[in-house]
């Protein structure tokens, strides 16, 4: 029994279904529309999961993910329009690494193509509009949920798959069952996203990629970045600090435009000659980073954003989630669901795959949230910052190196998009060296600078006088 039907739901269900195992779904949302994915994905209303309507990042790790586990999933979405990208065309040199590829592809999208493939298998039941209120209880064993609606459904083995709110720590504490501890660090994020369409079917990308996959930046009081998706569309999403009151604006089309307009390398992508807005912008309080304290109980496990959430700016978020319910799944398959040995093993993969990217996240969060609230004058949000993984001025020399070296711009790119960790890269005796040895750029790009606070502060200003 499955509570939840999102990416970490729908992929973990697909898995199991593959391998035999009877599995239903039950999902609080509405059933998704029939037709064509990309007017489908459009048209499916998701309440519920209102981080869907925003910008999201399938990484190397996810394309990687879905080629070893799901390759008809992968195959179905570049018929249905997402498109890869072979990140190695951006090296100094050769690299042979064939897992550096990420896949541009809506949330909404992928989703929807993992709903059909997994409700096409015999042995999976996808229920919508159900939702799970609580847990059946066999002494120190979860044996199956009830529902809104008053039923009771017996099962071998129960997981939440609810996403960030993580559903089973409020069925634990109405049934008296300690929750565990989680680890909390904090994010300070907030998103105002917007989709655009290329007004000329199949044509070029607005403008070039200056950031593997994505166009813009992340600066010392603000971001903008576009993120390509699928058939022709992308997304353009501007971060502030959530009490930064004098950026609220940015949710008024106009002004937005207007920041885009000054931010580096994104004014081709808000021409209105060349793309036209597919909506509103849309605007989001991130969640921080969380991790789950495992499951008190035998039978029941957490898939996804319910084990772990990672600051969104990162994009490692759906990657993760993905990876995490395919290998969740083999565990489920080599080991009886009522058996201790099960809680053991996925409180191991736990450990390997998601508490690396907490850590780094909480690292990461905090290094941006200090650097944003300088800029804007107010008092640093934490006076004892979290250790880092890698010593920040030897992360620094690496970014500078990989415009030279192959070597580490394979490692350094192999760590952005989540198929190593940056501790793991720089545990390798020899990657420091490399770093340290790499020749200078003889030619370094030039430099483009964003707009300081306050030319920032007086774009939203003018724009809002002029209204809009």
């Amino acid at each position: 029994m499955i509570a939840g039907g999102g990416t970490a739901g729908l992929a973990l269900a697909l898995a199991l279904g593959e391998r035999g195992h009877r599995v239903r779904v039950l999902e609080r949302g509405e059933t998704p529309p029939d037709g064509p994915v990309s007017k489908s994905a459009e048209l499916w209303r998701r309440p519920a999961v209102p981080q869907a309507a925003h910008d999201h990042v399938l990484n190397a790790l996810g394309v990687r993910t879905l080629r070893r586990h799901a390759p008809e999933v992968l195959t179905a979405l570049l018929e249905d329009g997402a498109r890869l990208l072979d990140l190695r065309t951006a090296a100094p040199g050769d690299v042979d690494d064939a897992d550096l590829v990420t896949l541009f592809c809506r949330r909404s999208v992928l989703d929807l193509v993992l709903h059909r493939c997994a409700s096409a298998l015999p042995s999976v039941t996808i229920s919508h509009g159900t939702v799970v209120t609580g847990l059946l209880l066999d002494t120190d064993r979860a044996t199956g949920v009830t529902t809104d609606s008053g039923e009771t459904l017996a099962a071998d083995l129960v997981v939440d798959a609810s996403g960030r709110r993580c559903a089973s720590r409020t069925w634990l504490a109405a049934a008296g069952v300690p929750a565990g501890k989680d680890l909390t660090g904090a994010s300070h994020l907030r998103a105002f996203g917007r989709f655009y369409r290329v007004r000329e079917p199949g044509g070029s990308p607005p403008g070039p990629l200056n950031r593997g996959n994505a166009a813009g930046g992340i600066w010392g009081h603000y971001s903008a970045v576009a993120h390509p998706a699928d058939n022709d569309v992308f997304a353009i999403t501007l971060g502030t600090l959530p009490g930064d009151h004098a950026t609220t604006a940015l949710r008024d089309p106009g002004v937005f435009t207007a920041v885009c307009g000054i931010s580096p390398h994104l004014l081709p992508w808000v021409d209105e000659n060349a793309v036209e807005p597919m909506g509103p912008v849309r605007v989001i309080g991130m969640p921080p980073n969380l991790l789950r304290g495992n499951s008190p109980l035998m039978g029941l496990l957490r898939v996804g954003d319910a084990a772990c959430v990672t600051d969104p700016m990162f994009g490692r978020g759906l990657s993760l989630a993905l990876t995490h319910a395919f290998q969740l799944a083999v565990l489920i398959d080599r080991h009886p669901s009522a058996a201790a040995g099960l809680g053991r093993a996925a409180a191991g993969l736990t450990d390997e795959l998601l508490r690396p990217w907490y850590e780094q996240g909480v690292h990461d969060s905090w290094a941006r949230v200090e650097r944003w609230r300088a800029a804007t004058g107010a008092p640093p949000a934490s006076r004892r910052p979290p250790m880092p993984p890698v010593p920040p001025d030897l992360w620094a020399a690496a970014i500078e190196a990989t415009a030279t070296d192959p070597v580490v711009w394979r490692g350094v790119t192999r760590a952005q998009t989540s198929l190593t960790t940056p501790a793991r890269l720089f545990a390798d005796e020899h990657f420091p060296s490399r770093v340290r040895q790499a020749p200078a750029d003889p030619a370094p790009p030039p430099e483009t600078t964003p707009p300081t606070r306050t030319e920032l502060l007086e774009t939203i200003t003018a724009t809002v006088r002029k209204g809009g």
